[in-house]
């Protein structure tokens, strides 16, 4: 706890928002399959963010980061995928956008509900994200990986692949810190 009040205090001395700060470590997600997604679940543990869509070029991404999570996920590592249609290359409901992706990917990470990622009505977490260090998704499968600290790691816009060297070697490092 000593060393999470240090670190907000100094993204506070750094001109970080504390409330940025607190809706990273404590995020709440609506989930595409009814409840609610609580990033807590992963409090000392390395997670990765991903706005999606179903209809997008880089859809086919949903394949490599279902195998990242299972590559992962018994260590330690979490996952959310957030169906988005800033972009205008999203599913008409939620329902469809679940069918989607459990038919052609046979996904079972953890995904939202359809948020905005990006503008006013971005989701908090994206929101937060922006406030700490500007990364703003420019396009659908951006990726944000939270440490164990809580604190971002890295940031990858949609052209890395989710089993890229850059995004496992992070991954692979933070969970290393666990041990």
């Amino acid at each position: 706890m000593k060393k999470l009040s240090a670190f907000i205090l100094a993204i506070s001395i750094c001109g970080y928002s504390t409330q940025a700060v607190a809706e990273i470590f404590d995020t709440s997600f609506t989930s595409i399959y009814g409840g609610k997604i609580e990033t807590q679940q992963w409090a000392g543990k390395p997670y990765l963010i991903v706005n999606t869509a179903s209809m997008c070029a880089f859809t086919r991404q949903y394949a490599t980061l279902q195998k990242l999570y299972d590559e992962y996920r018994e260590a330690g590592f979490g996952m959310v995928a957030v169906p988005s249609d800033d972009f205008n290359q999203e599913l008409s409901s939620n329902a469809e956008i679940k069918d989607f992706c459990e038919l052609n990917y046979d996904i079972d990470m953890p995904m939202s509900e359809t948020l905005s990622v990006k503008g006013p009505s971005a989701h908090p977490f994206f929101k937060a994200v922006e406030a700490k260090v500007g990364f703003v998704p420019s396009w659908n499968f951006n990726k944000i990986l939270i440490g164990v600290d809580g604190d971002i790691v890295g940031t990858w816009r949609s052209i890395t692949a989710p089993m890229s060297r850059s995004i496992t070697k992070a991954i692979e490092a933070e969970l290393a810190k666990m041990e």
